[in-house]
């Protein structure tokens, strides 16, 4: 690590934390040469998952792309940044424990939709109307509608049976 005042490469290692999701190491380290103190985190390089889009081509899955369409649809809704960020990164968990390379975005989409619902209805359906590209408002009013017979799970009590 150089360091962030004088550029030396030469540092120790103070202090090693987990964090509190335990996915990543936070270290304190000191600069050997004029003993700035500064902070480091190390964490798992994941594989590079890709998107498989509806019009054939392919990109790098991105959880901030995934995150910035959650928090665009929960925009003025009692949902918070962090519960939002803590659900991406159990969609971006489910993806690499399920799939090996290629996602097709419909999975992804569905997944975000399912969390939205979780968390909240009004969020859900504002996705939902992008995602599903509705043409007109009888495709909203039935998502409303159907909405209303789908249970509600819990995003503390997981699901049991799938």
């Amino acid at each position: 690590m150089h360091c962030s005042k004088c550029g030396s490469l030469e540092d120790k290692v103070i202090d090693s934390r987990l964090s509190k999701d335990g996915r990543s190491i936070r270290r304190r380290r000191e600069c050997v040469g004029c003993a700035h103190r500064f902070t480091t985190y190390e964490e798992i390089e994941r594989a590079d998952l890709r998107v498989f889009k509806r019009d054939g081509r392919s990109e790098v899955l991105s959880k901030q792309k995934m995150l910035s369409g959650m928090i665009k649809a929960c925009e003025k809704r009692p949902v918070s940044v962090e519960v939002l960020e803590k659900a991406a990164e159990e969609i971006v968990q489910e993806l690499e424990s399920e799939f090996q390379r290629e996602i097709p975005s419909n999975v992804i989409g569905a997944k975000v939709m399912d969390k939205l619902h979780q968390l909240d209805e009004v969020a859900y359906v504002r996705y939902a109307s992008v995602y599903r590209h509705f043409q007109d408002i009888g495709e909203f009013l039935e998502e409303i509608q159907s909405l209303e017979r789908k249970p509600k799970r819990s995003v503390q009590q997981p699901e049991l049976f799938k």
